[in-house]
């Protein structure tokens, strides 16, 4: 994924450190899950099969994959197209709206597509951390992917946010108590190496990727929901907030 994650678990009355050991491997391993079967750079990632599938061909791809694509389905409508992971600089037009989900981990390609996962993947990758670690019995803990955060358990931890203008400095916009948060921030790449880099975030409608000093924070029940609507939230404006509002989410723009 490109980043650094940090998995933090707090064992639970009556576990060995063996027992956490494993548990925070088995998030490891769900994380790595996730960057093997939807990296468009891996050829054998479901992305890269289906970019390279024919109109018309039907896939059996990771269950993983699928559900992920079924939300980028489900934000893609709610928020008009403004979420579109087949938007890419350059291409204006491209869209996730090509590809037809069918049942048991299937899709059609209606026609050839490039898909990027990278506004939603992580924070899906995040979410499945966590089910990993409440799963082998953590209650209490988090884990975080270079700024999408997901908090487990019901004891609230300061969330603190990167100021645009200061990147130096953390901006503290409250607690979170089994939630997630994410931010995505077009400039600060550049900001922070003093040189021109390609926005993260693209418009679909334009095909132009989204320049400017703002940042756009989320927070929402789920990390991968979070990490898309940020999306929204930076294209959307105040039109995002009733999108934002449907998932159950709050939105922040520095």
């Amino acid at each position: 994924m490109g980043t650094y994650v940090e998995v933090m678990a707090e064992p639970a009355a009556g576990m060995s450190a063996a027992e956490v050991l494993g548990a925070v491997e088995a998030a490891y391993a769900a994380i790595e899950r996730v960057e093997a079967r939807m990296s468009p750079h891996r050829p054998d990632s479901d992305l890269c099969r289906i970019a390279a599938a024919p109109a018309g061909a039907v896939l059996t791809i990771d269950p993983w994959t699928w559900e992920v694509l079924a939300l980028a389905a489900r934000l893609h409508q709610a928020s008009a197209g403004l979420f579109d992971c087949a938007a890419d600089a350059g291409r204006p037009g491209a869209s996730q709206g090509v590809l037809q989900l069918l049942p048991a981990s299937r899709v059609r390609v209606g026609a050839p597509v490039r898909l990027d996962l990278g506004g939603i993947a992580k924070g899906h990758a995040v979410d499945r951390a966590v089910a990993a670690l409440r799963a082998a019995g953590i209650h209490q803990g988090r884990v975080n992917a270079g700024g999408d955060l997901r908090v487990l358990g019901p004891v609230p931890q300061p969330i603190h946010v990167r100021d645009p203008s200061a990147p130096g400095r953390l901006r503290h916009l409250g607690d979170l108590a089994d939630g997630a948060v994410a931010t995505s921030a077009p400039g600060a790449g550049a900001r922070l190496q003093a040189q021109p880099q390609r926005s993260a975030i693209v418009d679909p409608r334009s095909g132009r990727a989204l320049a400017g000093g703002a940042s756009y924070t989320v927070v929402a029940p789920t990390c991968a929901l979070a990490d898309g609507l940020t999306k929204v939230l930076a294209l959307g404006g105040a039109k995002a907030r009733d999108c934002l509002a449907a998932f159950g989410a709050q939105g922040w723009v520095l």
